[in-house]
């Protein structure tokens, strides 16, 4: 359905933010040319996906997304659409970047042997309560040191990776994949995310950004609470 893709990705985005007013039944019916029975039903399932809450005197809002993940492919976006990479009260604090051998699986990615140099940058971003929300690290190809050397900075890079990369290196990236799953979290792991209870589950994925040649600019793996959710949406196919 197509208004409810459109507004679930406002929201994801953070184009709509927290308390922000979502359109009413009869506004969506009127703008989409929907029934009011159809716009009822999206109003409800984004409720029922915790990305909208009534409130009294003002309809239906966005609500706090204190349990919703903002997986690489929702950062992206935002930064597209809004030129920000987290929603509002949200940041993160880059731990580390430098020049480090690849792993396998950020190896295998890339394009390069094992242990290979390149560089890696792990960072963990934050809620509005300062509370750590997930861990990352991302890994770039050797080459772009020099004409992106903020990669190597541990500072955040305004605008995101993507950007910086194709402002200073001229790759743009065309599209993204995102793989997920869950495993139990490693003590480190829990630590850097404030878990106390243990064992815990994790939901960890990883992701690659493509060129238009499917070359990878970036591949990132990535770790959050188990009890945090990510949201897919997929359409029927037509004929």
């Amino acid at each position: 359905m197509q208004v409810l893709t459109h507004l679930r990705e406002q929201i994801v985005s953070g184009t709509l933010s927290e308390g922000d007013t979502v359109p009413s039944e009869r506004q969506l019916a009127a703008d989409w040319g929907i029934s009011r029975a159809t716009a009822a039903k999206v109003l409800s399932e984004l409720r029922h996906e915790k990305l909208v809450i009534p409130k009294q005197g003002s309809g239906t809002v966005v609500a706090a997304r204190a349990s919703l993940h903002h997986s690489p492919a929702e950062r992206f976006k935002s930064a597209q659409a809004t030129g920000r990479i987290y929603p509002r009260g949200h940041y993160a604090k880059i731990l580390s970047a430098s020049i480090a051998p690849a792993p396998e699986r950020a190896a295998l990615a890339l394009g390069i042997v094992e242990n290979q140099d390149a560089i890696r940058r792990q960072r963990v971003s934050y809620n509005e309560a300062d509370a750590p929300v997930s861990s990352s690290v991302s890994w770039f190809l050797a080459e772009l040191a020099e004409p992106v050397p903020e990669l190597l900075i541990t500072e955040r890079i305004t605008g995101g990776t993507p950007a910086a990369i194709e402002a200073r290196a001229g790759w743009s990236w065309q599209d993204g994949q995102d793989l997920v799953g869950a495993r139990i979290a490693t003590d480190e792991e829990a630590d850097l995310l404030g878990i106390t209870e243990r064992p815990t589950a994790l939901l960890v994925g990883y992701n690659s950004l493509f060129d238009a040649e499917g070359k990878v600019i970036e591949y990132g793996e990535y770790i959050t609470h188990g009890d945090r959710f990510t949201c897919y949406t997929f359409q029927r196919p037509r004929d």
